[in-house]
């Protein structure tokens, strides 16, 4: 059976939104509008995965972690406009599984769904992008069930791409993971490893775009062509 997730947000539009977008890709996602209702929703039914914003009147996304965990340890991926690092830590330490900030890419939320579904079991239903698994316990990728053989810096590239899939991926951020620094104009070996990951992805549906100036995106199939 494929997962059904819980969205708590008194976001109505972002919910209707993420509730389409969820459809699309194959998982069931229901709504709560305020932390009292989500918490009855949670406990009079069972989901694989609680989509939680901080920031909700009356009882906020604390709050309503702190509860759920006296009684549940299902997965909490937490939303937020946010971006203070105590707050992040917070929410972790409370016992949140990830935390994103918002705005967000619906490609990136649904990478994350897909890791904290694998790590906790829950994965059963639920295809990868374009046919691309990437396993960050394992250090391995396979792209239509075909394994990938990438070096360790490769490994690192794909991996930021496929957890925003479907947005560009700046070089700064490739930088980041790889050397702990932005990038600069001499970076040129981001490059050449990306070169060498689009060749071994030749023949699937996994296509890595460059956005002159910018980064990479891991493209969506609807967008290409």
């Amino acid at each position: 059976m494929n997962p059904t997730l819980l969205m708590v947000d008194d976001d109505v539009e972002l919910g209707t939104l993420m509730q389409e977008f969820f459809a699309s890709q194959g998982v069931g996602l229901d709504l709560s509008h305020d932390g009292e209702s989500g918490l009855a929703r949670l406990a009079a039914g069972s989901y694989d995965l609680v989509l939680l914003d901080v920031m909700m009147p009356r009882l906020d996304g604390f709050a309503v972690l702190e509860q759920l965990r006296k009684t549940s340890n299902v997965p909490v991926l937490m939303l937020t406009a946010r971006l203070e690092s105590a707050s992040r830590i917070r929410g972790l330490e409370g016992g949140a599984d990830d935390y994103l900030p918002k705005p967000f890419e619906p490609m990136e939320l649904m990478a994350r769904v897909r890791a904290i579904l694998r790590r906790s079991g829950g994965q059963a239903g639920l295809a990868e992008p374009y046919g691309l698994r990437v396993d960050p316990g394992a250090r391995a990728a396979n792209v239509d069930g075909r394994a990938l053989e990438l070096t360790s810096v490769e490994f690192d590239i794909l991996e930021v791409m496929h957890r925003g899939a479907g947005r560009v991926v700046s070089r700064d951020e490739i930088a980041q993971r790889l050397y702990q620094r932005d990038a600069t104009a001499f970076d040129r070996a981001i490059d050449v490893h990306v070169s060498h990951i689009r060749k071994k992805l030749e023949g699937s549906s996994a296509k890595i775009l460059t956005v002159r100036g910018v980064g990479y995106q891991l493209s969506l199939p609807a967008a290409e062509g």
